[in-house]
């Protein structure tokens, strides 16, 4: 799939800021590629020593893709993903729920965007590789352990007794954010959300199955739902690799947020379901558990002196049932990025800072609340919920799917929402809402 070019680009604003982006996941390489464009000098601190080749399968929906194909990645970057053809959702013992067999056409008509089914490492290593194009600075090794924000300028002390000042820092450190601990003046761990994932990769020269080696090398996208727990399975890397995550109630130990997990204890747990997914499962050698947590909404993403801002799970977590975490981090990234493009001065900052606040604060939590209502429609004991459910889905399998629709997906009213933004319009649509305002005599030395 070759990448996609665009006549809207940023705008490059006409000063320079020096901005410091705290962490090298998706959302923050994706800041730093959009405030890069931007025109502004942007370093990012990251506390690994590099990316590390390890990873599971992403799901890049049309409201993430359509931003990168404006951000220049590479056509191998492209050829790296998988395009689902159809969607289906089963029920846990493998009857067909619900079925989108024109899903891929679908995704690109409604939406001018690709579904993409893609391994995490090719695409963090395409956004590194993009931003140290686009002249990023990467300090690998630099754990920051302090923010300083009181001055005009705020201070980035790291573990390694560097010392970096800004005129904007970005937390995008995480779910573990050490920013959101000194930002709030106190610690602030993830809660729970009483579940966790296995997350399985398998090669596709592991399985000598005919059936399964289709559903490899054929992608698609599969639920299958059930009692207390669901799995999702697709393809990734051009139909080469499959892609299962499972998501079960969590026993891991308190404290624990990873362990190696039991081969034998994943397969009992999913005992009686689809026969497709027990044979996928046959084929594990080793899986890992991820405890799934979750955060408080925070009251702002913007600190009282509009030189800090929060980005992706530092602020907004999710559940991976919407698969909208990377998503909405890239989101954000893209957001601010070209909302800092258009500032004329450096007192512009707190107002691009607003409209950023307002433009991704209710979207990002609205969508991390709706992945809890996802869970709450695919995890349903057997009964007579779990029974009128299933008679939705029934109701309008073959048809187009009538709202409120059990699975998300592809609601109609909720697919839209989620799939149909375009950060681009939203930043020009709100600008002209809301425009930046003029520069005084006093501030044109500020530039």
């Amino acid at each position: 799939m070759a990448s996609f070019s665009t006549s809207k680009c940023p705008r490059r604003s006409i000063v320079q800021l020096d901005i410091i982006v705290v962490g090298a996941g998706l959302s923050g390489l994706a800041a730093a590629i959009s405030i890069a464009k931007s025109g502004h000098n942007v370093t990012v601190h990251e506390a690994a020593s590099e990316l590390a080749e390890v990873g599971a399968g992403l799901q890049l929906t049309p409201n993430c893709t359509k931003i990168l194909q404006r951000y220049g990645l590479s056509d191998e970057f492209w050829a790296s993903g998988s395009e689902p053809t159809s969607l289906t959702v089963h029920r846990y013992t493998g009857s067909i729920l619900a079925h989108d067999e024109d899903f891929l056409q679908n995704m690109r008509k409604r939406y001018n965007a690709p579904f993409l089914d893609m391994h995490r490492c090719d695409l963090q290593q395409a956004l590194h590789a993009q931003a140290k194009a686009l002249g990023v600075d990467f300090r690998f090794e630099s754990k920051v352990t302090k923010l300083e924000f009181e001055d005009a300028r705020p201070m980035v002390l790291t573990e390694q007794k560097s010392c970096s000042v800004a005129d904007l820092v970005v937390a995008a450190d995480g779910l573990w954010s050490r920013c959101r601990s000194q930002f709030l003046g106190r610690i602030d761990p993830p809660k729970p959300t009483g579940d966790l994932a296995y997350r399985v990769v398998l090669d596709i020269e592991q399985i000598q199955d005919p059936e399964l080696r289709r559903w490899v090398s054929e992608p698609t996208c599969h639920f299958w739902i059930g009692p207390g727990a669901h799995a999702v399975g697709y393809s990734l890397r051009g139909g080469k690799m499959y892609n299962i995550v499972l998501l079960v109630p969590d026993n891991l130990p308190s404290g624990i947020s990873r362990q190696p997990g039991s081969i034998e204890e994943m397969k009992a747990l999913f005992k009686g379901w689809d026969p497709i997914l027990t044979r996928f499962l046959d084929l594990v050698n080793n899986v890992d558990k991820w405890k799934l947590m979750h955060r408080d909404e925070m009251t702002s993403w913007i600190n009282d002196q509009f030189n800090l801002v929060f980005i992706g799970d530092a602020c907004h977590p999710m559940l991976p049932y919407l698969a909208q975490g990377a998503n909405s981090a890239i989101e954000d990234g893209a957001v601010l990025g070209l909302l800092l493009g258009r500032i004329k001065s450096k007192n512009h900052v707190p107002h691009a800072l607003k409209i950023y606040e307002k433009l991704r604060k209710a979207r990002g939590e609205s969508i991390a609340r709706e992945t809890f209502k996802q869970r709450e429609a695919f995890h349903m004991i057997d009964g007579s919920e779990q029974e009128a459910r299933d008679a939705i889905f029934l109701s309008q399998l073959g048809k187009e799917p009538q709202s409120p629709f059990p699975s998300r997906w592809t609601c109609p009213q909720v697919q839209p929402w989620l799939y149909g933004y375009d950060a681009y319009e939203e930043v020009e649509n709100s600008i002209k809402d809301d425009p930046f305002p003029p520069l005084s005599n006093n501030h044109q030395d500020d530039r």
